[in-house]
C-alpha cells in the first residue's frame, strides 16, 4: 500500500459514486462501457491514449497489418458515454485506506469504486538481462520493433551478401511454444516463403531458419493434446523446426544457449513468460508468484469489496483451475464488474462471477490454425476450417467499423497478391550480435557455399 499525501486535486463532487478505472484493455474498457446507464461518474485512466487489439499484435510485428488497422484512441471509443472521462497518465501510487490513486503528473483520484486491469508484461524469469537481445510483443511498440528487426535481417543479409558473397546465418529463434510464440513462428515462416522469396537479389529468403524453442514437452500446453500435435504438424509442413524440451539458460547479443548448445540467431524474440503488472502489489493484497492478485468471487482481493481486479492482473479460480489470463476472461470480468456496482446501487446482493469459456484458437501460418471450440458446439478444428473460425471471430471482436474493414481488406490483399503492405523498417539500422558474426568470419559451412557459388 502506497501512502498519497499531496492534497486532493480531481475531486467532482457531484454526489453520485465515482468508479475510477486503471487500465484500458479488454478488461478495463468493458468495465467502462457496462457502467454507462448507470448513476456513477466514471474516469478511465491509461498511460496511452489507444486501446490496443492485442491478438492481432503478431500481424504488426510480421508486416500484414499496420499499427492503426488494431488500435483506436481510448475517447473515441468511449465519446458517447456522457458519465465517463478519459485521462492519460499513469498511476504511481494506490491509498485503499483513504481510497485514493495518485498519478506521474501528481494529481490524485478520489474512488468509491476501484477497478485495476493493467494486465501483464513480460517475465524473463530473474534475467531481466535477455530483454534487449530477445525483445517481447506486448504493445504496439513491442510489434514495431520485432517488425524492424525481422525485416532488417533480411536487408543486411543483402548488402552483406553484395559487398563480400557471404552473410550470417539468417536464423530467426523464438523463445516459447504458447500461442504467441507459435503464431509468431509461423508469421515469420511466411513472410520469408511466401511473400519476399522475389524480392531480394543476392540472398534467397527461403533459406531462412526458423526455430521454436520450448521447455516443456509439447507445444501449446493449454489446449488438448491432438490440437497440440496437430500445430506442430502445421508448423513442420512451413519448414519451422519445432524445438520441444529445450531448457533455454541465457541469451546474448545474436545467439541463444540452450541444452548447453549455443544457437545463432539473426533475431531472438521472447514468448516464454508473462508476469502482471506492478500495480497490483499496492494494494497490499495478496499475489501468487506471477504478481497476480488473488480475487474472490466477486473479483474482490481480501477485505477490499470496492476494489475490482481484472484480467491478466487477476488469479481467478473456477473449478479447481485458474483462469487464463486472454481477452475471453478479462471481457467477461469487464462486464462483471457493472452487474455488481449495478446490484450495490440497488441494495441487491452481487452475484458471484462466473467465467464462461467458448474456446481458444492460435493461427500456425497462411490458412491454418487450431481451434479448441466450446461454444456454441464442442469441436477440435485445425487447418484451414480453424483459420476461417479465427478470421471471422477476431473480426467480430475488432473495435470499429473502420478498423475491421482494414483489416478485412488486408487479408483478402494478402491471400490473393502475395504481398505485405506494412514492411517499414524504422529507427536503428543495427542488430544485436550481427556485426559481432560478421567481425567472426563466415563458418565452414558459407565458406564451402561461397566458394560453391564462385
Amino acid at each position: 500500500m502506497s501512502e498519497l499525501t499531496k492534497p486532493l486535486t480531481s475531486d467532482k463532487g457531484g454526489g453520485l459514486p465515482r468508479v475510477v478505472i486503471v487500465g484500458a484493455g479488454f478488461g478495463g474498457l468493458h468495465a467502462a462501457k457496462a457502467l454507462r446507464k448507470l448513476p456513477v461518474d466514471v474516469t478511465v485512466i491509461d498511460r496511452r491514449n489507444h486501446f490496443t487489439f492485442q491478438p492481432l499484435l503478431y500481424q504488426v510485428a510480421l508486416a500484414v497489418l499496420s499499427p492503426a488497422d488494431i488500435a483506436q484512441p481510448i475517447r473515441g471509443i468511449l465519446r458517447r458515454q456522457t458519465n465517463t472521462e478519459v485521462l492519460m497518465d499513469e498511476v504511481v501510487g494506490i491509498d485503499v485506506q483513504a481510497r485514493r490513486v495518485g498519478l506521474a503528473s501528481g494529481m490524485q483520484f478520489a474512488y468509491d469504486y476501484l477497478v485495476i486491469a493493467t494486465g501483464a508484461t513480460h517475465s524473463y524469469f530473474g534475467k531481466n538481462q535477455w530483454a534487449p537481445f530477445a525483445p517481447g510483443l506486448k504493445s504496439i511498440e513491442d510489434a514495431i520493433e520485432i517488425r524492424r528487426r525481422v525485416l532488417l535481417a533480411f536487408e543486411l543479409a543483402e548488402r552483406q551478401m553484395l559487398e563480400h558473397g557471404w552473410h550470417p546465418p539468417l536464423n530467426f529463434v523464438v523463445i516459447g511454444g504458447g500461442p504467441t510464440g507459435v503464431e509468431l513462428a509461423g508469421a515469420i515462416s511466411d513472410i520469408a516463403k511466401l511473400y519476399m522469396r522475389h524480392d531480394f537479389r543476392h540472398i534467397d529468403p527461403t533459406k531462412a531458419r526458423v526455430l521454436l524453442l520450448d521447455n516443456g514437452p509439447r507445444l501449446l500446453a493449454a489446449y488438448p493434446p491432438d490440437l497440440s500435435a496437430k500445430a506442430e504438424r502445421e508448423l513442420f509442413d512451413l519448414g519451422v523446426e519445432v524445438h520441444t524440451g529445450s531448457n533455454v539458460t541465457n541469451v546474448g547479443p545474436g545467439w541463444v544457449e540452450a541444452n548447453n548448445q549455443r544457437i545463432e540467431g539473426a533475431v531472438i524474440l521472447w514468448a516464454a513468460g508473462v508476469q502482471a503488472s506492478p500495480l497490483g502489489k499496492m494494494l497490499g493484497a495478496p499475489v501468487d508468484k506471477r504478481g497476480c492478485v488473488l480475487v474472490d468471487n466477486n473479483l474482490n482481493p481480501p477485505g477490499l469489496p470496492e476494489v475490482f481486479v481484472l484480467g491478466d492482473l487477476a488469479h481467478f479460480e473456477q473449478d479447481g483451475h485458474q483462469i487464463p489470463g486472454v481477452a475471453q476472461p478479462a471481457m467477461q470480468m469487464g462486464d462483471y464488474v457493472g452487474k455488481a456496482i449495478a446490484a450495490d446501487l440497488a441494495q441487491q446482493p452481487r452475484p458471484a462471477f462466473r467465467y464462461f469459456d467458448k474456446g481458444d484458437m492460435a493461427t500456425v501460418g497462411r490458412m491454418a490454425a487450431v481451434a479448441d471450440v466450446k461454444w456454441p458446439f464442442k469441436a477440435h478444428l485445425s487447418g484451414f476450417p480453424a483459420w476461417v473460425t479465427w478470421m471471422v471471430v477476431h473480426i467480430f471482436f475488432l473495435i470499429g467499423y473502420r478498423n475491421r474493414l482494414a483489416v478485412i481488406s488486408q487479408w483478402i490483399w494478402n491471400y490473393f497478391m502475395f504481398t505485405r503492405s506494412a514492411r517499414l523498417i524504422t529507427g536503428d539500422q543495427r542488430l544485436p550480435g550481427w556485426q559481432d558474426q560478421i567481425d567472426a568470419g563466415p563458418s565452414p559451412q558459407e565458406e564451402d557455399r561461397t566458394a560453391a557459388v564462385r
